[in-house]
């Protein structure tokens, strides 16, 4: 008897701890989902045919440029999707099924989209323009809003509405009312081309990718310690003598032709030339610019900028009024992260200034920063990392300070309290290559706030992110797949982050629901249709692209 309960409670164990694996995707994909989900959405399941000869697009306001390109790209994008037959035998019951869902759900074919920008064009995107839009979609379908980045967010959003039908014979879009906003104004992702050198064309993918969900600001962390590949006039040495190679440079008009293919998706070119650290590439052709570093009396190599040189700010000042004519946004982010401070400390000149002047070292780098911030071009506003900050610089309400280490909450609030506004990235580390899209998707940085201090005014201050790339161990060859989908996680959360109604803890929410899983699904095959090799995002499925 007890040998026969022995085998019956293992035997019990086996059975519970199963497997069970069903053939098919793991998250089946929805179709004609939006991603970023929109604020406000209601669908039917009554639906319109495309038929690609019967269809036109109507500009019934004002128009511009920027709105007649966009029309163009979504055009052809909705009339390259082609339903491929699949050649799979269905049953009776199920062809007599679609046969009734098409009497009684199809309403017709799409006839139109009219698009009506009531107000008139702005030249180029800005830090809080508005993208609001609504979009009626019917036989003649309506695409509204006051600002051309607001009808650019809603051809994304009707493109997205299109899919397949189930029979593979037809392109279907759902009868549906969106009426959509962002919940923040500052969406962006952080490309870092000194640690790896990354193509232009490779740029204007990720510009693509990033227009598919919604981001708006495009951070191009351009030079680094390692190379320095922005070609300038005024100093054309730092590229010549910086640079990986001769044929690994941007040159003006490969800057100009970024800052125009992002403008006319609605995407700020946010340039960052980080001062007085990561800096060595500079040193190439500059060196008088460095801190020469000692160990002892020999000096064992080249740190932070120096200091206390005139010329190293008269460069500085030159050389970011002349990045400054190539970047219309106003904001140029200067870095102010990472400093060596030992290297400063073990600098005779340096410590001999510190000692005249009653200075700590850790006082060198605010007072460098002090220095810096008034060579910018007049009107210009700056973007610094936390460290800026923290070292008590002087700085003006509308500076953004990004935060990016760890104790981030902490670091908000004291931001926030000070009256500056924050960039959040700390939970945002694309290189963190084990940070899959679900635990990015979770983190909120308002809700943070607001769990930290119970203050909803204080989370207005908040006023957006970024994903960040940084190039360590990315090249051409996987960047874009390492970005997306997970970068898709960030654009959703800072577009459509909960409201305070639907407010939840963010640390106990360790899992994004399951139908996020699904729409990521279709979402995943959306971009490799449009030539963007994103990754599967959540175990095995498949894409027809």
């Amino acid at each position: 008897m007890f040998y026969f309960l022995t085998i019956f409670l293992i035997t019990s164990v086996n059975v519970n701890s199963m497997s069970i694996v069903n053939p098919g995707p793991k998250y089946p994909p929805t179709k004609g989902e939006v991603w970023p989900k929109p604020q406000h959405e209601t669908t039917e399941l009554t639906y319109y045919t495309f038929d690609p000869s019967n269809f036109k697009v109507k500009v019934t306001n004002n128009t511009c440029n920027t709105l007649t390109s966009a029309i163009e790209r979504y055009s052809y994008i909705v009339r390259s999707l082609k339903p491929q037959r699949d050649q799979r035998p269905i049953s009776r019951t199920e062809r007599r099924q679609r046969a009734l869902q098409a009497q009684t759900l199809k309403l017709g074919v799409l006839q139109e989209l009219q698009v009506q920008l009531t107000e008139p064009c702005e030249d180029y995107p800005h830090l809080e323009m508005d993208e609001k839009y609504r979009l009626s979609v019917s036989a003649v379908s309506i695409l509204s809003s006051s600002s051309v980045w607001g009808i650019l967010r809603g051809l994304e959003t009707f493109a997205q509405k299109f899919y397949i039908s189930d029979d593979m014979n037809e392109l279907r879009i759902n009868t549906s009312v969106v009426e959509d906003f962002p919940e923040y104004a500052h969406r962006g992702l952080l490309l870092d081309t000194g640690r790896h050198y990354i193509s232009v064309s490779n740029i204007l993918l990720t510009l693509d990718a990033m227009a598919m969900n919604k981001m708006n600001v495009f951070h191009w962390h351009i030079v680094d310690d390692q190379s320095f590949p922005y070609q300038s006039e005024k100093f054309p040495d730092l590229s010549l003598y910086g640079a990986y190679h001769s044929s690994m440079v941007y040159t003006k008009d490969n800057i100009a032709q970024i800052v125009e293919y992002a403008r006319l998706r609605g995407i700020r070119v946010l340039p960052e030339f980080d001062v007085p650290g990561h800096t060595r590439s500079w040193g190439n052709a500059y060196p008088n610019i460095l801190t020469p570093c000692y160990r002892g009396n020999e000096v064992v190599g080249l740190g932070p900028m120096n200091p206390i040189r005139n010329i190293t700010y008269k460069m500085i000042r030159d050389l970011f009024h002349e990045v400054q004519t190539r970047f219309p946004d106003k904001y140029l982010h200067i870095g102010g992260d990472e400093v060596e401070m030992l290297c400063w400390r073990s600098n005779p000149e340096i410590r001999e200034y510190l000692q005249e002047n009653g200075l700590k070292v850790e006082e060198l780098h605010a007072l460098f920063m002090q220095n810096t911030i008034p060579l910018l071009a007049d009107g210009s506003k700056i973007v610094v990392w936390q460290e800026v900050f923290d070292e008590d610089v002087p700085l003006t309400s509308d500076t953004l300070v990004q935060v990016w280490k760890n104790d981030w909450v902490g670091e908000m609030v004291k931001v926030l309290e000070a009256g500056h506004r924050v960039l959040f990235s700390s939970a945002w580390y694309l290189d963190h290559l084990g940070a899959e899209w679900p635990t990015l998707y979770v983190s909120d940085p308002r809700d943070m706030v607001r769990d930290a201090t119970g203050n909803d005014t204080l989370t207005a201050g908040v006023i957006g992110g970024e994903a960040c790339m940084w190039g360590e161990m990315v090249d051409d060859r996987n960047v874009i797949s390492r970005v997306w989908p997970r970068a898709s996680a960030v654009a959703e959360r800072l577009w459509s982050a909960p409201k305070s109604s639907q407010h939840r803890r963010y640390y106990f929410e360790m899992s994004p629901q399951p139908e996020v899983y699904r729409r990521m699904e279709e979402h995943v095959c959306r971009m490799n249709r449009r030539g963007i090799a994103a990754q599967p995002a959540s175990g095995p499925g498949f894409c027809l692209v």
